[in-house]
């Protein structure tokens, strides 16, 4: 069974330029995504929460710094 979706402009130009190659079809496109998105675990995801709070308020070091401090 196949059915239509309604997307934006902006979406289906967004979704062109993730193509792999040429040829490949929207719905390989888009189980592509919807595995990467699967294949992070409950404990990444938090990881990537609290660092991206972390990056909010910014809990952050500059290349510079991180290199300072190795080299002590």
């Amino acid at each position: 069974m196949a059915t239509t979706i309604q997307v934006s402009v902006n979406l289906l130009e967004e979704l062109k330029n993730r193509k792999m190659y040429e040829k490949e079809s929207y719905e390989e496109l888009i189980w592509s995504l919807l595995e990467d998105t699967e294949e992070l675990s409950e404990e990444t995801r938090k990881n990537i929460l609290q660092a991206e709070e972390e990056f909010k308020i910014g809990k952050v070091h500059t290349l510079a710094e991180v290199k300072r401090e190795l080299r002590l």
